[in-house]
């Protein structure tokens, strides 16, 4: 197999599901299990993935492993596994994990990378920080790419900026979440129907993504071309800087980049 999954839940199956509907790897080349949340079955069901009934069964048939289980079940893994990923490559998708503890799992691993992607990767348009114990051979890279991009873009970072990275863009959605939420609720404030209200916050957060991306410029640019003298804009903005917006938005990735290595040291 192409890919063997250790953990078929959301995210999981999330990956398998964009390799194959993106025909990236074919369902025969996937193989995937559960652990206790008994997920595997439904996922191959589902998408004719092959089914393995123990962890063991599953390594004897894989090259590249994709650990996908809930960071607190990886002591729960068969101690098995350190033998049965001998000259494999593993890759992990398990948040606030480090290479170091990865090794400990997967002593005789080939190589280990460690991924840290968002939840946009559900449905093919996420972003995915990796780093990896050693440099990647071009095969092993290609591997590794092949099941990035079926998440959406990634970007290769070494692992001292990881902490970093689960805070922008790791936690980054529910940032953009709340920020469309407060969009919606001032435009009820304002005297807008809250569907009303929330389809206009929501679309104007993907139109001006997208315009941010296709123009590549600054935001900053971007947010003065939009500004007029005096105008409704600057009236807004000065709100904004009188709450220190910015200074909320640094205060809160630091707390998450601090709370990400606390994990980190277990």
């Amino acid at each position: 197999m192409r890919y063997a999954f250790i953990g078929a839940g959301r995210l999981g199956s999330a990956i398998m599901e964009a390799l194959v509907k993106k025909g990236t790897c074919p369902p025969g080349e996937i193989g995937c299990t559960s652990l206790s949340d008994g997920t595997a079955p439904g996922v191959s069901d589902q998408l004719q993935v092959r089914l393995f009934e123990s962890t063991t069964g599953l390594l004897e048939e894989s090259d590249t492993v994709v650990l996908a289980i809930k960071p607190q079940q990886l002591a729960s893994l068969d101690p098995s596994v350190a033998e049965s990923t001998h000259g494999n490559l593993v890759i992990s998708v398990l948040a606030g994990t480090p290479l170091s503890r990865l090794e400990e799992v997967f002593p005789r691993a080939r190589n280990i990378v460690r991924t840290m992607p968002n939840t946009p990767a559900r449905i093919g348009a996420g972003i995915t920080a990796f780093c990896a114990r050693d440099t990647l051979e071009p095969g092993d890279l290609r591997l590794v790419d092949d099941l990035l991009s079926s998440m959406g873009t990634s970007v290769p970072v070494t692992e001292r900026d990881m902490d970093a990275v689960t805070a922008v863009s790791g936690s980054g959605p529910a940032y953009v979440f709340e920020f469309v939420a407060a969009l919606r609720n001032a435009g009820c404030e304002a005297g807008l129907d809250r569907e009303v209200a929330y389809k206009l916050a929501l679309e104007t957060v993907l139109g001006s993504a997208r315009l941010l991306a296709r123009l590549e410029q600054d935001p900053e640019t971007l947010r003065d071309e939009v500004t007029s003298p005096n105008g409704t804009t600057v009236a807004a903005l000065e709100q904004l800087e009188k709450g220190q917006f910015r200074t909320m938005i640094n205060k809160a990735v630091l707390a998450a980049k601090n709370r990400s290595e606390e994990l980190s040291k277990g």
